[in-house]
This record gives C-alpha cells, sequence and structure tokens, in this order.
C-alpha cells in the first residue's frame, strides 16, 4: 500500500452476524485515477464503501482516509454520492447546492448548462437522469479530493450514463482520486484499475486485461442451437447465446463437447478469448 494514497482498506471485514458481508479485503485509491469497484447485487460494495467512510465499523482489519482513520474531518476532504442520492426532495436544484456546499463552508457553486435552467425547480419534480446530475454537482460543490461513487448511473439511460461517465473522468484528470461501484460491466473499461468483488471477496484486481488474464470461453455452433442451449444450461453450465453462436466461459471443451453429444446434438466447438463480462461470471462462480 502506498503511503500517499487517499483511501485505503487493509484487510477490512465486516460481519452481520453469521454473513460474512466483507471478507479481508485491500483497496486503495490514489490521487487522479479511477478505481473501479465491480460486482453484483449483494457483492458487499456497498458495505466496503461505509467502512471507508467511517459509516461503519471493521470487524477486523483497518481503513483510513487521508492517511488516518475516518472522521468528521476527513470526510470534509471528499465528495459521496449515496445510491439514494442524498437530495432533498421538497427543495429546489439550487437549495439543494447552497445547503451542501454551505456544509463544507462554500458560498459560492455556481449550476451550469441544464442544471441552471432547472435551479428553481423542486427535485421531486426531475427525472432521474437529472436528479443524478444534480448530485454529482452537490458531490463536486466543495472540490473535494476525492470522490466515492456508489452506482452513480444506475436506472439513466445510455446517454445521461455517458455524461456522468464524463464528469467522472473529469474529475480525475483534475487531480481528484475516484472510487466507483458498478454493477454494469460495460462500465468497467472506463475505470484506470478494477477490484472485482464476488461474495464480498476479491476476486481479482487490476487492469482490464488483467482481470481477464487469458481466460477462455468455448463457443459453439450448431444449427441446433436451441437443443444446445437447453443441454448445456441444464448442466448448470453459464451459456449465453450470441446471435446463434453459444459461448460458455471458463469451460472444459471435452467436457460441453460430451454434454452436446448426449443430447445427440452436432457441433463445431472452438475456444476463444473470453470477453471482461464472462471472466467476472467466472470469477463469480469461482468465488461462490
Amino acid at each position: 500500500m502506498s503511503g500517499d494514497a487517499l483511501a485505503v482498506a487493509a484487510g477490512a471485514t465486516r460481519r452481520f452476524g453469521e454473513l460474512l458481508a466483507v471478507d479481508h479485503v485491500d483497496l486503495e485509491v490514489d490521487a487522479g485515477e479511477v478505481v473501479g469497484l465491480i460486482g453484483a447485487n449483494g457483492s458487499g460494495k456497498t458495505t466496503l464503501i461505509r467502512l471507508l467512510l467511517g459509516l461503519l465499523p471493521p470487524t477486523a482489519g483497518r481503513v483510513r482516509l487521508f492517511g488516518e482513520p475516518p472522521s468528521r474531518r476527513t470526510r470534509a476532504r471528499l465528495g459521496y454520492l449515496p445510491q439514494s442520492l442524498g437530495l432533498y426532495e421538497d427543495l429546489t436544484v439550487a437549495e439543494n447546492l447552497a445547503f451542501s456546499t454551505a456544509a463544507f463552508g462554500v458560498h459560492d457553486a455556481a449550476l451550469e448548462g441544464d442544471l441552471a435552467a432547472v435551479r428553481g425547480v423542486l427535485v421531486r419534480d426531475l427525472p432521474l437522469g437529472l436528479r443524478r446530475r444534480v448530485a454529482f454537482a452537490l458531490a463536486l460543490g466543495h472540490h473535494p479530493a476525492l470522490l466515492v461513487l456508489d452506482e452513480p448511473t444506475s436506472g439513466v439511460d445510455p446517454l445521461q450514463r455517458a455524461r456522468l461517465w464524463d464528469t467522472i473522468r473529469a474529475s480525475a484528470e483534475g487531480g481528484a482520486g475516484v472510487l466507483v461501484t458498478t454493477h454494469h460491466m460495460s462500465e468497467a473499461e472506463q475505470c484506470d484499475r478494477l477490484v472485482v468483488l464476488a461474495s464480498g471477496r476479491v476476486a481479482a484486481e487490476g487492469t482490464m486485461d488483467q482481470v481477464v488474464d487469458g481466460t477462455r470461453a468455448v463457443e459453439v455452433r450448431s444449427g441446433r442451437w436451441e437443443e444446445a442451449f437447453t443441454a448445456l444450461d441444464a448442466a448448470g453450465l453459464p451459456v449465453s447465446l450470441v446471435g446463434r453462436t453459444l459461448r460458455v466461459p471458463g469451460a472444459d471443451p471435452g467436457a460441453v463437447g460430451g454434454l452436446l453429444a448426449d443430447a445427440g446434438v452436432d457441433a463445431d466447438l472452438d475456444e476463444v478469448p473470453a470477453s471482461f463480462e464472462e471472466a467476472f461470471v467466472v470469477l463469480a462462480r469461482r468465488a461462490a
């Protein structure tokens, strides 16, 4: 772990009774980088975020914000966007921004572009995409050194998602560290580094290429692709359909061929590089 990291988790663990929600997780975020915390719903992403912010104490391990235990003082240097957005729906956009930034001692934050056009609108009357833009403006209003964003693009359309990622990248290019959680595998390529969580544990970390790391998939082509799909799915394999070609990540070609032969299905098989989404499926199955 680097001594100047903005946020650090070292062996961070959190139990809720018998449930081990976060299991000895190591993570760090440095200035000027976007770290993606990737995982399915229930993988422990939000719990880990709450540990880093000091909203939950770890059962074991340690967390640090700006080199010290999380506190009100260290949290003043970060911008946090929770899944719930943290907006006051009975206040206008401008009132939300003024209230939020004043809490950090900032009194000159301004709304720009389409947000300025809705400054007088109650938040509850805005569509979800604009609400998320408002929440971003609040998180950025005091120029934080670290942004912590918990599934910031959830529920928005592709265009709004792209705009939000433009904001995330601009923040990192301006020197801020960014920790962003998502269950959208397509967003992983937007991150400089990835930490993949599965069942509360780090299943893989590094760049996208390092996470994929030679994972293979079996590609199946057959004129009877429906029957092939049914046979492989019934065997519990993570089969997906791309056009009329089947792909089975992390599978043994001989085992796939044997299942199809037993089902009386003729098919051509090739072993091919897996996509990131397929590598994630393999990692999640190994961690289960």
